[in-house]
């Protein structure tokens, strides 16, 4: 396991770096010792803080189920940090703790969730737990509740959100950086 550690908030030169730092702290996520890690190689840095930025603020797909699928991604991703970080958006479009833990449990049973919500959050789940389910019949159920546009929207956001958690629980050793709970916002 590396043992990699964000830049100090002084420690970032480059005025995009800056201001895309300063968007995650005012958003919420995401989070700004991640960015600040990724601000090390700022070629790079900066296409994937602009990517997670727009995947997750932008797009058709309701704001409040990306804010679920991203903490249920960064769950079955086992990045405790990224999992307690909360949207600024979504708590404000009310989002709260209870349609969260019942996201990241067991959904398919819980009727507070629409057929839409449980199709998105099957699809986070399934495209890592057992991708070999996501096929033309999967891809045909989710078409009855999202437009092409949105499904692909999805897609890209389970892919680089679940991704980059992966990555992260990798990156620290156990109690550094990634592995606790980031302080509230």
């Amino acid at each position: 396991m590396a043992d990699l550690t964000a830049s100090s908030r002084d420690g970032v030169e480059d005025a995009e770096l800056q201001s895309l730092i300063a968007e995650a702290d005012r958003l919420g996520v995401p989070d700004t010792a991640v960015c600040r890690m990724l601000a090390r190689v700022p070629d790079h840095g900066k296409p994937m803080l602009r990517a997670m930025l727009v995947s997750h603020q932008q797009g058709n797909v309701d704001h409040r189920l990306k804010e679920m699928v991203r903490i249920r991604l960064a769950r079955i991703a086992g990045d405790a940090r990224s999992a307690s970080l909360r949207s600024r958006r979504a708590r404000e479009a009310g989002l709260d703790e209870a349609a969260i833990e019942a996201a990241c449990g067991d959904f398919e049973r819980d009727d507070r969730f629409s057929a839409a919500e449980k199709a998105a959050l099957r699809y986070a789940t399934d495209m890592y737990g057992s991708p070999e389910t996501v096929d033309q019949a999967f891809y045909a159920g989710l078409k009855r509740h999202f437009t092409e546009a949105q499904i692909m929207e999805l897609g890209a956001f389970i892919a680089l959100h679940y991704g980059i958690y992966a990555l992260l629980r990798t990156m620290a050793p156990a109690g550094a950086l990634f592995a606790r709970p980031a302080a509230p916002r």
